[in-house]
């Protein structure tokens, strides 16, 4: 499952790559977490269109969001069976841009991170859905989540999941509600073995608050950079990444 990932290239680049008609402007953002406003292009009336969504998706028929879960990955080999999920797979795809993405090694106690991302560092799509909704008190919010598949070999060494990344020529495929949800579906592989590099980095992207290139920065350069001595600290015990609130333009 990814839970935190990256959009640092220039938003030029961005909308060259995905073919949007917007021209949003946003800074680069190398630890973007859920719950979190995340770019996404999708398709309205014919044209793709850039806008910003809550990521963690909360279908129509939830009555308090503070009571169901955080959807931020959906497993794409069960999504057409479930409830939550069926109306987006017809009519609600989309894109979430990124230029890399974060996972977490178990080692016994503890977890260590990595970063995996095109060697060429270009930017890439996660297949996503989304989903409007309304709250009680008439307010709406727009939310999406990421879908997710077994993991290619490289990122099998660490984790057994990965996200669903599309190429360039699946785009309108897969946007399109016109295409019937079992070919859109169809689109769903693991990405190809030569497609990302996995690079170890340090803890630095455990916490939201961390949102800087050296979050990026490989864990063997950080062990090479001279430290002043410390007094030693306990061992403290492994916990799982953060999550955060926050805002794309902060």
């Amino acid at each position: 499952m990814c839970g935190r990932y990256a959009l640092t290239l220039p938003p030029d680049a961005v909308r060259q790559y995905f073919g949007y008609t917007d021209q949003p402007n946003f800074p680069p953002r190398y630890n973007i977490a859920p719950t979190q406003p995340v770019p996404v292009v999708h398709r309205q009336d014919g044209v793709r269109r850039f806008t910003l969504m809550r990521w963690g998706f909360i279908p129509g028929w939830v009555k308090d969001p503070k009571d169901f879960p955080l959807i931020i990955n959906i497993r794409s080999e069960t999504a057409r069976e479930k409830a939550s999920f069926r109306a987006a797979i017809q009519r609600r795809r989309a894109l979430m841009p990124a230029d890399g993405f974060y996972e977490w090694q178990r080692l016994g106690r503890e977890s260590r991170p990595f970063l995996l991302r095109r060697p060429d560092r270009a930017v890439f799509a996660f297949a996503a859905l989304w989903e409007t909704y309304m709250s009680s008190d008439g307010s709406e919010i727009d939310t999406v989540a990421l879908l997710n598949t077994t993991a290619n070999g490289v990122i099998a060494a660490i984790h057994e999941r990965s996200p669903v990344i599309l190429p360039p020529d699946q785009f309108e495929a897969w946007l399109d509600p016109e295409t019937p949800a079992e070919r859109a579906l169809g689109l769903l592989r693991p990405p190809a073995d030569d497609l990302l590099e996995m690079i170890p980095i340090g803890r630095a992207v455990n916490k939201v608050a961390n949102d800087s290139p050296a979050v990026q920065e490989p864990e063997a350069a950080k062990r090479e950079s001279p430290t002043p001595p410390s007094p030693p600290k306990r061992k403290a015990s492994a916990r799982a990444p953060d999550e955060g609130q926050g805002g794309l333009f902060d």
